[in-house]
C-alpha cells in the first residue's frame, strides 16, 4: 500500500518533469546554418567585426552598440572593461554561440553569416568564463576537439597549460577519471585543463574568455610566455579582468555599456583613455601601472 501511495505521488511529477525535458529536446535553436552556406577555408584566422551590435531576445537596450575591430593573426587583441559592459557577449559572437542583431563578423574575409557551423568552430579554440569538464577522463576531455590526438600531442598541451606537473602526480596520469563538470578538480587546474584542450586542437583563432582568473600570478605569466610561443600564428583573443593579463597586447579593446571607448596598447591608453585610467588605478598604484 505504502508503494502504491509512493507511485501515485509520483507519477504526476515524472510526467511533468519529462515534459518539460522533452521541451528543451524539441527546441530548434536560433543559430543554424544558412539554406547556402559555404565551408570556411581558414587563412590566418583574421577577424573583423564590423558595426555589430546585438540585443538579447525580450530586453529593451542592446548589450553591444557599433562594435568595430580588427584582430591580426600573429597578435593578441585584449578585451576589458567593467562587469556588465558585454565582453562575454563579444566573445560569444565570433564561434556563433550568438548571431549579431545587426553588422557583421568575418573570418579571412568570409562572413560567418554565410559559412558552415562547423567549418567555422573547427578552426576556433574556445576557453570560456566557466571552464567545464565532461566525465571521462583527463586524456578524453583533451582529445574532445581532436579524437586522434596522440599522448605527445596532450603531454605538450598540458606542459604549455601549465597542468602537467598535477596530471603526472594524479593516479592513472592521464587516464585519471573526471567527475562531471570537474568536481574533482580546483578552479585553477579546471581553467588549465580547458585551456590545454584547446591548445590540442592547435586553431587559427584563440578565444581566452577570462581564463586567467583562477591562476595565481607566478603560474599565470609562466603560461602567458608558453602561450606566446604557441600562438605565434594565430589570432588570439583574450577578455580579462586584471590589467597585468593583457599589457603587453598588441591592442587592448576597452568596452563601456556595450560600446568601444578606446583602442589602443597599454601605454597608449594610459596617456588618452579616462575608463582605461580608471580600470588600472582600480588596481595598481600610479607606480606600478607605469
Amino acid at each position: 500500500v505504502m508503494m502504491s501511495m509512493f507511485m501515485i505521488m509520483m507519477l504526476p511529477r515524472a510526467a511533468v518533469c519529462a515534459e518539460r525535458i522533452y521541451e528543451v529536446l524539441d527546441t530548434r535553436t536560433s543559430v543554424r546554418d544558412a539554406p547556402d552556406a559555404k565551408e570556411l577555408v581558414y587563412d590566418g584566422g583574421r577577424l573583423v567585426f564590423t558595426g555589430v551590435g546585438f540585443t538579447y531576445p525580450g530586453a529593451e537596450d542592446p548589450v553591444l552598440q557599433d562594435i568595430s575591430f580588427e584582430a591580426e593573426p600573429g597578435q593578441t587583441t585584449a578585451i576589458i572593461g567593467s562587469t556588465g559592459a558585454g565582453k562575454s557577449t563579444l566573445l560569444n559572437l565570433v564561434p556563433r554561440l550568438l548571431d549579431p542583431t545587426v553588422g557583421n563578423i568575418s573570418v579571412d574575409g568570409q562572413d560567418t553569416a554565410g559559412v558552415t557551423l562547423h567549418s567555422l568552430r573547427s578552426g576556433i579554440g574556445l576557453v570560456p568564463q566557466r571552464a567545464h569538464l565532461f566525465s571521462g577522463t583527463i586524456a578524453s576531455n583533451l582529445r574532445f576537439g581532436k579524437p586522434s590526438a596522440t599522448e605527445g600531442e596532450l603531454w605538450e598541451a598540458l606542459e604549455i597549460a601549465q597542468a602537467a606537473d598535477f596530471v603526472r602526480a594524479a593516479e592513472g596520469g592521464l587516464d585519471h577519471e573526471v567527475e562531471q563538470g570537474g568536481g574533482n578538480f580546483s578552479g585553477g587546474q579546471r581553467q588549465r585543463l580547458a585551456i590545454a584542450r584547446a591548445l590540442v586542437v592547435q586553431p587559427d583563432i584563440y578565444l581566452f574568455d577570462d581564463s586567467f582568473s583562477a591562476l595565481d600570478f607566478t603560474t599565470d605569466a609562466r603560461l602567458r610566455a608558453a602561450l606566446k610561443q604557441r600562438t605565434a600564428h594565430a589570432t588570439v583573443v583574450v577578455v580579462a579582468q586584471r590589467v597585468n593579463t593583457i599589457t603587453d597586447a598588441a591592442r587592448i579593446i576597452v568596452l563601456e555599456e556595450g560600446r568601444i571607448a578606446g583602442i589602443g596598447t597599454h601605454a597608449e591608453l594610459l596617456e588618452s583613455n579616462t575608463a582605461y585610467r580608471e580600470i588600472v588605478s582600480s588596481q595598481y598604484t600610479p607606480e606600478e601601472a607605469l
